[in-house]
C-alpha cells in the first residue's frame, strides 16, 4: 500500500496544503516574479516567503533564474493551474450545496 506513487502524491498534496504556497502559485500565473514582487503580491514577510519558496522548489513546483543579484521564480509545470482551477470549481460546488441546504433549512423553519 505504501508505493512510491502514493508517497509522491501525499507530498504533492502536503506541499499544496499551505495558503501562502497557493498564493505564490497564483501570483506566478502571469509569469516570473522576483522575491520583492512576490512579497508585494502576497504581503508575506521575507523569511516566511523564503521558507515557502524553498518548499515549492523542493517539490519542483517552481524554478529560479538569476539576473544579476535578482532571483526570479516561475512555475515549472503550467499544468498545476488546471489542477488548482479544478479545486476551485469543486470548492464552488461544495459552497453551492451548503447554500442550498441552508436555504432549505430556512424555508423549513419559516
Amino acid at each position: 500500500m505504501d508505493s512510491p506513487l502514493h508517497r509522491y502524491k501525499a507530498a504533492f498534496f502536503k506541499t499544496l496544503g499551505h495558503p501562502l504556497r497557493l498564493a505564490i502559485l497564483d501570483a506566478l500565473r502571469a509569469g516570473p516574479l522576483s522575491v520583492t514582487e512576490l512579497q508585494t503580491a502576497t504581503s508575506a514577510d521575507q523569511s516566511m516567503l523564503s521558507q515557502q519558496l524553498s518548499r515549492l522548489r523542493t517539490m519542483h513546483f517552481v524554478t529560479t533564474r538569476r539576473e544579476g543579484t535578482t532571483v526570479f521564480y516561475q512555475v515549472q509545470d503550467q499544468d498545476i493551474y488546471q489542477f488548482l482551477d479544478l479545486a476551485r470549481q469543486i470548492y464552488g460546488r461544495q459552497l453551492k450545496r451548503s447554500e442550498d441546504i441552508l436555504t432549505e433549512l430556512n424555508q423549513a423553519s419559516s
